[in-house]
């Protein structure tokens, strides 16, 4: 194994070839540098070296076993059964049985000692019984006792395989670069980069496996954090040139029927640090549903008009631009603050004339969808963007709107709570405030988790709310029907519910009507001429009908918990008691501790924490995110420690040598460039 470079690919390896190699690709594993990157998913202890008098049943054990008689084979039921008996020092005996493993014949020879691990069936001191034993040559046992690695397989690739394989691959002295300096390594008391790699394949203890683990996870989230603040230097510059020079808000809160939070006070007064600061603002808004978030950004867009700039307001649908559009112009207008809206529902001619009114600063405030994005939108001097909703939208549809001005400060908003650290990750470029407290007044809501055998007991309550004059959602996964999959669908709810409730008014919202289409749908709601609107998910970002108190979500367990406690913040927005119906036939019990934690819970940040804890960051928001990277090793639940680590030794990387042109981080430089060079485009050349 001479002359193996990181970059070969696999299939080149002894013991691996063009079958093999497709096999591995399966696992994700197409070079050299993939397969040393394969680390084990969890370890078997086989430190103890047994004697085969000590055994007991169930126990796994390590032992040294010497062939009393040949190994035989014989049929039954289709299958060859191949079976021997071996003894030890203590002088009992072990029936070891394979089953269709008909190689163990040549390889097991009378008389010889052989290194077997196995589960013992049967033990009664003198005697047990073993199925399916591993088997190693006595050379292999200062390898293999120890903490043995357990790997992720596919069909074809046993655990026995991998093992083999990178064993002799890191036994051939191939080595991968070390990017830390000594002194560097010191300071956060890092193993060198070689040894870690070792000791995550081949630990003697779970002391070397933690030592590993934090070094490989260290450099894994220490890389990524970096190529993240590059970004945020290169799309966002740090060199203020909108200055505010009148940062008080008291004539807008004067409009405002109702007294702000403490916690909406603290996050004003962060963003006017930020606005008086000589640092351009980019601070991430995190709040509970319904905390007031748009009221927070409604004072940070007067503070920018007030200082003579121009501000936008990006939200990810039609009916949350409308809303926010209806609520905003409301006070702006009285402030002789000149508001427009652009959505895909505006016309030719009107976008025409609105785009020649944000030239010529005729308008101060613009509430759009993606419309506003447009190359032939042009803004006289925006100097704050608002973007409702982040994680529906790209990192680049963000910085295409900033672009729009000279340098602009951003605010980004979103209701879903995002666990610390996760919210490190996703934006990691972002300054971040939480509006951790809910206005006066606002009621939790009562949440229940029934089946479809609750059906009519459902419908009665819903009337009986209907009744006192309140409105009712029902939200389901699925537009259409679809066969494959027991799901409910929005038009076979839609017809049932027309035929239960015939004397009320049931309406229907999905993505698949036109935009005029959902926003009349959705007036008819708000003007309380619709009782039940039968929806898809459409109506989980930001619509407020203080008047509707029950959500009733059809097939829940399909949905993330950030996604149920999404729709379940549309309703509670009143002053009436609320009720969230959580409908659900899956008796798994995974389902069934998902929907618990709704029942018991309406802490957003909590329940943020169990979805993370349950589906993993990938698929937190229900789809994967494209910003989120695949790490090898680290777990945003379990290495906090370790990413509160790196983020302060990248900030101090990025002080001291912001350009990584130092000798001591040329390595890092280069190996960052190769991982991330498409997003970092050049910015560290």
């Amino acid at each position: 194994m001479e002359n193996i470079r990181l970059d070969n690919s696999v299939q080149y390896l002894k013991g691996v070839g063009p079958k093999m190699s497709e096999l591995l690709n399966k696992l994700g594993i197409y070079s050299v540098k993939d397969l040393l990157e394969y680390y084990p998913r969890t370890y078997e202890d086989r430190t103890k070296l047994t004697t085969i008098d000590n055994f007991q049943k169930d126990q796994n054990v390590l032992f040294l076993g010497t062939l009393v008689k040949p190994v035989t084979m014989v049929y039954a039921r289709k299958k060859k059964i191949l079976s021997t008996v071996v003894t030890d020092e203590s002088g009992a005996i072990a029936l070891l049985t394979w089953f269709n493993q008909v190689y163990i014949k040549d390889r097991l020879k009378e008389g010889q000692t052989y290194l077997f691990y196995g589960k013992v069936n049967s033990a009664t001191g003198a005697r047990a019984m073993l199925d399916s034993c591993s088997i190693y040559d006595v050379s292999q046992i200062d390898k293999i006792q120890g903490l043995y690695p357990i790997y992720s397989l596919t069909a074809g690739v046993t655990q026995n395989y991998l093992f083999k394989l990178i064993n002799g691959l890191i036994d051939s002295g191939v080595v991968i670069e070390e990017i830390f300096s000594d002194e560097f390594r010191k300071k956060y008391k890092l193993a060198e980069a070689n040894y870690a790699l070792r000791n995550i394949h081949f630990p003697k203890n779970y002391n070397m496996v933690t030592t590993a683990r934090n070094r490989i996870i260290f450099e894994e989230l220490f890389l990524f954090q970096l190529a993240l603040m590059n970004i945020k230097e290169k799309e966002i510059g740090s060199v203020k040139t909108n200055y505010y020079h009148d940062l008080d808000e008291s004539d807008f809160l004067k409009l405002i029927p109702f007294e702000l939070t403490n916690a909406q006070k603290k996050v004003i007064e962060q963003i006017k640090g930020d606005m008086s600061s000589n640092v351009v603002m980019n601070r991430l808004i995190q709040g509970d549903v319904g905390s007031g978030k748009t009221m927070v950004a409604a004072i940070a867009m007067y503070l920018a008009v007030k200082n003579g700039y121009q501000a936008a307001l990006m939200a990810p649908t039609t009916i949350l631009a409308n809303q926010h559009y209806i609520e905003l112009s409301n006070y702006f207008s009285k402030l002789n603050i000149k508001v427009e809206i652009m959505t895909s529902s505006t016309t030719k001619r009107q976008k025409e004339k609105i785009i020649n009114a944000l030239k010529n600063k005729e308008i101060d405030i613009i509430i759009g969808t993606h419309s506003i994005l447009e190359d032939n939108v042009e803004f006289n001097n925006l100097g704050l963007v608002v973007t409702d909703e982040q994680h529906r939208f790209g990192v680049k549809q963000r910085m295409n709107l900033s672009a729009k001005g000279n340098v602009v400060d951003t605010i980004v908003m979103t209701a879903t709570p995002i666990p610390r650290s996760l919210a490190i990750i996703l934006y990691g470029d972002l300054d971040l405030s939480i509006i951790d407290e809910l206005p006066p007044g606002r009621k939790p809501v009562d949440t229940c988790v029934v089946n479809d055998s609750y059906n009519q007991r459902v419908y009665n309550f819903l009337r009986k709310q209907i009744n006192e004059g309140r409105q009712v959602y029902v939200v389901c996964p699925l537009v259409e029907e679809n066969e494959d999959l027991d799901l409910n669908s929005v038009e076979k709810l839609y017809q049932e519910y027309k035929d239960e409730f015939k004397e009320y008014n049931v309406g229907i919202l999905h993505g698949k009507m036109k935009n005029k289409e959902k926003d009349t749908i959705m007036k008819e709601f708000k003007d309380n001429h619709i009782n039940i609107l039968i929806s898809t998910t459409v109506i989980e970002v930001g619509i407020s009908v203080p008047n509707a108190t029950v959500m009733v979500i059809e097939n829940a367990d399909r949905f993330g918990l950030a996604a149920l406690h999404q729709l379940r913040g549309r309703v509670g927005r009143g002053s009436a008691a609320s009720y969230c119906i959580l409908k659900s036939n899956n008796k798994s019990a995974l389902s069934r501790q998902r929907l618990d934690i709704m029942r018991k819970s309406n802490n957003g940040f909590e329940i943020a924490q169990k979805d993370l804890e349950l589906r993993g960051p990938g698929d937190f928001f229900g789809v994967r995110q494209s910003g989120m990277p695949e790490f090898k090793l680290a777990n945003l639940l379990t290495d906090t420690r370790i990413l509160e680590q790196t983020q302060e030794a990248v900030k101090e990387i990025v002080k001291n040598d912001k350009h990584l042109k130092r000798q001591e981080n040329q390595k890092i430089k280069q190996v960052l460039y190769k991982k991330y060079g498409e997003q970092l485009n050049n910015i560290v050349g």
